[in-house]
């Protein structure tokens, strides 16, 4: 574990290096309140260990794995506006801290910062540009014409959460300098890793106890959310089941790419076995 922990503390180091450089002050002070409040930094290790899997440079790296993270929680800010949501991550959410306007350029600051990030290589902003698209356009389906049925929410997730993961790892890619199949190939492992998360997130919400979670369940119940078992029949072990076989699907992706063995490569292996088993 000390192996990730170093890179989490590289990461965490650069995206607070990054916000420190903000202004003006005040908006420097609502972008530290939204991304220095803790999180799983899962994007931007797989940014970082795919990288060094290919044999990259971290360095090179370490940049695009913080823009990433800054994506990701400018998504957050705009989903705890539409759910109303009152806390993340333990802390007041950032319209219920700022207000509603705040917020919203809390977001577009953070974008800004991220884009400036990825700015270096032009296939590292097509990479996100591509996943916002997706994630826009899942945030509209969700709210306007929610699935019913599996084959609609496995679209949703793909777009949602899936899409994001897939930045973060051609991203580690592109760092790496890797060719055009080595890129579609890590992304398309990282997608169904953040598919299976979805899943597992959404069985979790569902079955688990609060307290164990570390977060209020039943809430995309009580958001009329359409999770897994919310529009589907599945119990919440065939939903489980289902999440495996992303994770399975992932790992022959990976499999597909030539990479020499290393410990960033196991890694990648644990995290899409881990995220079908996570009980938080």
């Amino acid at each position: 574990m000390e192996y990730l922990e170093q890179r989490r503390e590289r990461v965490e180091e650069r995206l607070e290096e990054v916000v420190d450089a903000v202004e003006p002050t005040e908006l420097q002070a609502q972008l530290r309140h939204v991304a220095l409040s803790g999180g799983k930094r899962v994007r931007p290790m797989v940014t970082l260990l795919v990288c060094e899997a290919l044999s990259g440079d971290e360095e090179t790296a370490l940049d695009y794995a913080v823009g990433v993270e800054l994506v990701h929680n400018a998504s957050l800010v705009v989903d705890d506006v539409i759910d109303d949501s009152d806390l993340r991550r333990g802390s007041a959410a950032a319209w219920r801290e700022f207000g509603y306007g705040p917020a919203i350029i809390a977001s577009d600051g953070l974008l800004g910062e991220a884009f400036e990030l990825f700015s270096t290589d032009e296939r590292a902003m097509q990479a996100v540009a591509e996943s916002m698209v997706n994630l826009g356009e899942g945030e509209a389906s969700e709210l306007v014409d929610r699935p019913s049925d599996e084959r609609e929410y496995m679209q949703l997730a793909r777009r949602k959460t899936g899409a994001l993961f897939r930045a973060a790892a051609e991203l580690g890619a592109v760092a790496a300098d890797a060719d055009a199949y080595t890129v579609e190939a890590v992304g398309q492992y990282a997608e169904r890793v953040g598919v299976a998360f979805q899943m597992r997130d959404d069985v979790l919400d569902a079955t688990a106890d609060a307290d164990q979670l570390g977060k209020p369940t039943g809430h995309d119940a009580a958001m009329e959310r359409p999770s897994l078992v919310e529009v589907t029949d599945l119990t919440p072990e065939e939903a489980t089941d289902r999440a495996r076989e992303e994770s399975e699907a992932a790992l022959a992706a990976l499999d597909s790419v030539d990479m020499p063995d290393s410990e960033a490569q196991t890694y990648l292996r644990d995290l899409a076995e881990f995220v079908v088993v996570r009980e938080r």
